[in-house]
């Protein structure tokens, strides 16, 4: 017998299910917080380069009841931008991963770094109590849709315009803390607000990284350590959007033959040894059906670019490719290790990568 395809929003739920993402406590959550009463009705969709308006109220539906990102900002709600997204209710998906490494458990009191819509929010108060749950957004007209969401499906729980790199100092400790914002470090603040052997979810995001979920435990000693938990792509904390580096002077390109295939830079696992190995650089691609492209910058100015087969070009004083390739034979000598077998540790000292156990410590190339 073929399974039975459920309609609109009880059918992503059930799809979330079938995934494995949605345990039956979960479950009962999410479908009692539908996902249309925290969009609003002007949104976007995430296109290649841009954000392109949903105007037709049936693509608005088919979009919010699907497993997609929807876009609720753009330009940090400036008129006439360039359209960059700078807010969304994520991918519903992504939404259930996180909530899932959370491990909340009765009568946890959860702060959430990123309002946004409201929608995680709403789900966090379904399951602990509204009187549980802590939220902080730091624009202000997001920070009134979501407690305008929040209060018409009769959920009231504190929500707070501010930082969120603060977290909620007054409301301190809590059991668990979840960002929905991209970061490039753990801020202090989490760690501190955050009670021996709670739980904090955040997606990281640092110069190498497209994106990673990390789920740490806080330590008696006030040290944070835990694993990654897969890719996560999430728009970044206002205060931690990248920096912009050196401009690449063209006037120094020079070339030299093919090396290694592209495509193997491409992996998390990679990504995240590279990225503790080279700080301060940066790493984009292109693909196409039997051809790879990727892109490589250093905030001094130094880049490379290479495809699948064809000349690496580099520019800038230092030979930038030649460093990727040799940190890609290193990976490939340590067995190239899945993501998950990757972690962070984060101390007085700031925060460090780690591979297969927290006292191997990932360390940058001298």
């Amino acid at each position: 017998m073929g399974t039975t395809q459920l309609p609109g929003y009880a059918g992503l739920v059930q799809g979330l299910v079938d995934r494995g993402l949605l345990d039956g406590r979960w479950r009962r959550v999410f479908t009692a917080v539908p996902r249309d009463q925290f969009i609003p009705e002007h949104v976007w969709r995430q296109a290649s380069e841009t954000c392109e308006p949903v105007t037709l109220h049936a693509d608005w539906l088919a979009l919010v009841n699907s497993d997609q990102p929807v876009v609720i900002q753009v330009d940090d709600g400036a008129e006439g931008g360039p359209g960059i997204a700078t807010s969304s209710n994520s991918q519903p998906s992504m939404v259930a991963k996180m909530l899932g490494l959370l491990q909340v458990e009765d009568g946890h009191r959860v702060l959430e770094i990123g309002t946004a819509s409201g929608y995680v929010a709403a789900l966090l108060a379904e399951r602990l109590g509204e009187g549980n749950v802590y939220s902080t957004e730091l624009d202000p007209a997001l920070a009134d849709l979501a407690a305008r969401n929040l209060n018409a499906v009769g959920y009231m729980p504190q929500l707070r315009c501010g930082d969120g790199e603060e977290g909620w100092p007054g409301a301190a400790p809590f059991d668990r803390l979840i960002a929905t914002c991209a970061l490039r470090h753990i801020p202090p603040t989490f760690v501190e607000q955050v009670r021996p052997g709670g739980v904090i979810v955040a997606p990281i995001a640092r110069d190498f990284w497209s994106g990673a979920l990390v789920q740490l435990t806080v330590q008696d000693d006030g040290t944070a350590s835990g694993r990654f938990r897969g890719g996560a792509s999430y728009m970044p904390m206002r205060s931690h959007r990248p920096e912009a580096g050196a401009p690449v002077a063209s006037s120094t390109a020079r070339s030299r033959r093919a090396g290694s295939n592209p495509a193997r830079m491409l992996t998390l696992g990679f990504a995240l040894y590279a990225g503790a190995r080279l700080p301060g650089v940066s790493l984009w691609h292109s693909e196409k059906p039997g051809r790879v492209q990727v892109w490589a910058t250093r905030r001094d100015g130094s880049a490379a670019t290479a495809a699948t087969c064809e000349d690496v070009w580099q520019y800038g004083a230092a030979n930038l490719w030649d460093e990727i390739e040799h940190v890609l034979l290193e990976y490939g000598a340590l067995g190239s290790p899945h993501a998950e077998e990757f972690g962070m540790t984060v101390d007085a000292g700031g925060q460090h990568v780690w591979m297969r156990e927290p006292h191997t410590r990932v360390r940058p190339v001298a």
